[in-house]
């Protein structure tokens, strides 16, 4: 399979409505703590935008929304491994990403036979704290021995000057979420991202 080399994460369905438009086709929702129904209004309209623009849609965590809205693809990290019904997931024929930081969570990954695995933090990330120190570009070279076929994505701490170094380290996909968020110009930033990643 291959994905989109620009991956950006959202905490709304707003910022969706600004970047589809300048040509993102790979996109990740991760909302966390809201009431179900407010979930699922975004993720409804995240659904139609995305297939309004031919982009791909991935719902962090909310597996079972996922499901019930028709959505294409979901995201678990390995804390939600514990309580996802991956079978479940499958059989409604979702593709699955991972979040993986060591080689037991690859295993574990790999075992899933996941449609990308994730590796982070690449760099240091100030967008949640995390047991995990920044793995470093090498583990990426490490991991695209590791993966296969699977594409791999590099996320943590990422911009658009660090990406062409995860690129030459063996990632498929490259994902930012604050280098975008907290820029000043958040729709300039996409556009420098769909260059470089291009």
């Amino acid at each position: 399979m291959t994905l989109p080399r620009f991956y950006p994460i959202f905490d709304d369905v707003a910022w969706l409505r600004r970047m589809l438009p300048l040509g993102v086709k790979l996109v990740q929702l991760r909302i966390k703590d809201q009431p179900q129904d407010a979930l699922r209004a975004q993720l409804t309209e995240s659904r139609e935008l995305c297939r309004a623009h031919g982009a791909l849609l991935v719902v962090n965590d909310h597996w079972q929304l996922a499901i019930d809205l028709g959505c294409d693809w979901v995201h678990l990290g390995q804390e939600d491994l514990d309580a996802a019904d991956v079978g479940a997931i499958r059989s409604a024929g979702l593709k699955l990403g991972n979040s993986t930081h060591d080689k037991a969570e690859l295993a574990r990954a790999l075992a899933l036979k996941p449609d990308y695995v994730a590796l982070g933090p690449i760099y240091p990330t100030i967008l949640k704290k995390m047991k995990w120190h920044q793995q470093g570009v090498e583990k990426l070279s490490e991991w695209r021995n590791r993966v296969g076929d699977i594409p791999l994505v590099a996320i943590g701490g990422m911009s658009t000057d660090r990406a062409p170094g995860a690129f030459d380290a063996g990632a498929d996909v490259v994902s930012a979420v604050t280098d975008i968020t907290l820029h000043d110009d958040p729709e300039g930033r996409v556009r420098e991202w769909l260059e470089v990643c291009g």
